[in-house]
């Protein structure tokens, strides 16, 4: 039936006030965990931070001595020095400009939009640098045209690596660090994993963690080693199959699965979090800039790099579909 005649109605009623939730609801990739996982990496003092290698002879079945033996003046060890390597502290920054009348109004979700626009755009500021620190990025000295840049940690490994047809590694020479090059894409199996897990501890590498991209992680969920893939249930209750993989459990240890939403693609990177970190000329800082009108003007900025304190502790698998 239709209402009767003069009937009051949403339609023709004034003033009606708006439905508007109180509540900002945001989706988007946010999380860093390698940034949180590795945690800080010392203070840099300078643009050009520097650290020091080492390593120790290799290993001989031939050591057998004559009782008694003098040992000459050429009959010394070689001896053991240090390689001393650096990377770029970069400048990441972030910004925003803000109306009065936009900071004044009454507003849904917050009570004002500056400070929101300086948490969103702080957040922002962390995944830029968490792409920076996971990528194959090289560094780059500032040449008042050109930005310095931090080099990823895909670009410093060249010891624990497995490439793809015609790829070849970058890594540290001269005083910055040159992106590898992947080679040709490949599925994601097992033995490439197995190959770099046995790889890796030849060399002493003993990493923990295995950063993948979404389709990688999905891909080892047919791997053999998987630490569990069935929840345990009581008899009669419904059995829960679990099609993920955290936990991958081979002949070398444990090593912890991490998907990365945002960061990776085509390649994994397996990460021993004491052995790298993030030192800070400059901590993150948010900075009110000088206003020259009807506006609020911001700037957060950080200074660092990423000191892969030794790339032998780590391994890569690249050119990954």
């Amino acid at each position: 039936m239709a209402a009767l005649n003069n009937t009051a109605t949403t339609f023709s009623s004034r003033g009606l006030r708006e439905d508007l939730e109180d509540t900002i609801y945001r989706v988007a990739p946010s999380k860093t965990p390698f940034q949180s996982n590795i945690g800080e990496g010392g203070k840099a003092t300078g643009t050009y931070h520097e650290w020091q290698t080492e390593g120790l002879d290799t290993p001989s079945a031939s050591n057998f001595q004559v009782e008694g033996d003098d040992i000459g003046a050429s009959g010394f060890d070689a001896e053991n020095k240090t390689t001393r390597v650096g990377n770029y502290c970069q400048i990441f920054r972030k910004t925003g400009l803000v109306s009065g009348t936009d900071e004044i109004v009454k507003k849904a979700g917050r009570a004002s939009e500056l400070n929101r626009q300086k948490v969103l755009k702080g957040i922002s500021l962390r995944t830029d640098m968490e792409m920076t620190f996971l990528s194959n990025l090289g560094s780059a000295l500032d040449s008042g045209g050109t930005a310095r840049k931090s080099a990823g940690i895909q670009a410093w490994l060249t010891t624990n690596v497995n490439n793809g047809a015609g790829g070849g590694n970058g890594g540290f020479s001269g005083g910055l660090v040159t992106p590898a090059t992947p080679g040709t894409n490949r599925g994601f199996t097992a033995t490439l994993l197995q190959t770099v897990r046995n790889l890796a501890f030849g060399n002493g590498a003993t990493p923990n963690q295995l950063y993948v991209p979404p389709a990688q992680k999905q891909a080892m969920v047919n791997f053999t080693g998987l630490a569990q893939n069935r929840l345990e249930v009581k008899q009669g209750d419904q059995a829960t199959i679990v099609g993920a993989v955290d936990i991958y459990v081979d002949d070398f240890g444990a090593i912890s699965i991490i998907p990365h939403p945002y960061a990776l693609a085509n390649v994994a990177v397996f990460v021993d979090p004491a052995m790298v970190g993030v030192a800070s000329l400059r901590p993150m800082q948010t900075e009110t800039l000088a206003q020259t009108g009807d506006a609020e003007k911001f700037m957060i900025l950080a200074e660092k790099t990423l000191v892969v304190r030794n790339e032998k502790a780590h391994a890569t698998i690249r050119a990954l579909s």
